[in-house]
């Protein structure tokens, strides 16, 4: 096929574009602007466009299809071109269930975890040669790619985000795949641009229940008291498999998961990585994955890109980083590390950088999230409130949101690096976790604290 990205740039977009290539399909694609590691990947492949911007001339009707991008606007000229011309035009998510539409379609979805659940699926997976198809938001250690799809396998296993699937297709993205299998690890407000209530979020829930095969299985997080309402009340004609948190103890630092084979030693840590263990556990039964071979293959399973990621240990300082950002990450993540490292001080460093964290409306939400850490600091810019055009946010807004008095607040890039590289680290967990990266903060420098 001869297929066109519109905002080939993406994470997700120029991962299927190399996966589509890689299938033999013929590639061509644009972007305003693509960054690293996207970048260096698709110059690797031939897939860089020469230059970014948009061009209508690179659409016409040996097309056989468009894949259109979040990122592009609805009136992007190319898009328009395609309209006009009454080409077939695919969301990122659309085109993945046409592509899966006679395959076993797994769905992994929820407000937080779903990226690691779907890790370490396919970490199982893959250390018992068992061969799916796939897309997963992060890189992960042993993939070349986030997407593989192929025309053989029977399963197909995607990371089902609840987030809208393009400019000119408002569901979300998991509404599309039709699952035959599927996951609610949790359910906690998110995306408050789309949606602006908690109700109409948590609604999207149930709406994916909907749209589930009958007589399909769904798996679910029965701790999590609003996945267990939702999943109960669904009258959609699916079996329903709930999960919990498996029994676990923590000695010196290493989380020891108790097992009928007897105890093993992880990786990962933390309450909500091991109930995201457990749903991984249930996925890979459904898919013919016995529970010993899946602890077998789970305990050297390390996590997904910028999840829980070690930057760097000595033998008196732990640094980490991870990708949270929601309320609901921020406090399951800050108390994984405390929990882990109770003897050990533990500062902890949030960046508001969404959307949402940076909504004077859903500030509240985050009440409480860094109580477990013995120092809390947040970051944010005034600027990226000013881009994002929302309501200029002051620190008395942050401080009365967070509830916590000795809160530091940092707005300046460079007094927060400035602070970071003051501290003495002697004794001490450092957790750094945002979406973004403190104003231009370098991790690798980071790693010079130790």
């Amino acid at each position: 096929m001869n297929i066109h990205f519109i905002s080939i740039g993406g994470s997700a977009m120029h991962n299927l574009a190399l996966a589509l290539q890689a299938k033999g399909d013929h590639i061509t694609g644009s972007d305003d602007a693509i960054f690293e590691p996207s970048r260096s990947r698709l110059e690797k492949a031939g897939l860089l466009p020469a230059k970014m911007g948009w061009f209508p001339e690179k659409i016409d009707s040996s097309l056989d299809a468009i894949i259109l991008g979040m990122h592009a606007k609805a009136d992007n000229p190319e898009l328009l071109k395609a309209q006009e011309l009454g080409l077939t035009i695919y969301s990122y998510p659309e085109f993945l269930y046409e592509h899966a539409k006679n395959k076993t379609r797994v769905v992994i979805g929820g407000s937080h975890g779903k990226t690691t659940i779907t890790s370490m699926i396919l970490h199982v997976l893959k250390y018992h040669q068992v061969e799916v198809d796939f897309m997963v938001g992060a890189q992960l250690e042993g993939f070349d790619r986030m997407v593989h799809l192929t025309a053989e396998n029977e399963i197909i296993v995607l990371e089902g985000d609840e987030y809208l699937s393009s400019p000119i297709d408002l569901r979300p993205k998991f509404h599309l795949y039709r699952a035959n299998i599927a996951l609610i690890s949790g359910i906690a407000w998110d995306h408050i641009n789309v949606f602006p209530t908690y109700e109409n979020y948590v609604g999207q829930f149930s709406a994916f229940l909907d749209t589930m095969v009958k007589g399909g299985t769904i798996i679910y997080n029965e701790e999590d008291s609003e996945v267990k309402r939702v999943v109960e009340q669904s009258t959609n004609q699916v079996k329903k498999y709930p999960y919990g948190t498996p029994d676990f103890r923590i000695e010196d630092g290493m989380t020891l998961l108790e097992t009928p084979e007897g105890e093993i030693p992880l990786e990962v840590f933390g309450q909500h990585n091991l109930q995201n263990l457990e749903g991984a556990r249930a996925i890979c039964f459904h898919l013919g994955v016995g529970e010993e071979e899946f602890y077998e293959a789970i305990a050297d399973f390390k996590g997904a890109s910028k999840r829980l990621e070690k930057i760097g240990e000595n033998e008196s300082t732990v640094i980490y980083k991870d990708f949270a950002h929601s309320p609901s990450k921020v406090e399951a993540t800050t108390r994984a590390v405390k929990e882990q490292y109770p003897d050990r001080t533990l500062l902890a460093c949030l960046e508001l950088h969404t959307y949402s964290s940076l909504n004077q409306n859903f500030l509240k939400e985050y009440k409480g999230t860094l109580d477990p850490a013995d120092e809390a600091l947040v970051f944010y810019s005034p600027h990226a409130v000013e881009i994002k055009r929302l309501e200029e946010i002051g620190k008395e807004e942050i401080e009365r949101a967070f509830e916590r008095k000795d809160l530091l607040i940092y707005t300046e890039p460079a007094s927060f690096k400035s602070f970071l590289f003051s501290q003495d680290l002697k004794d001490k967990v450092v957790l750094l976790m945002s979406s973004g990266n403190y104003g231009g903060l370098d991790f690798d420098e980071v790693k010079s604290l130790l």
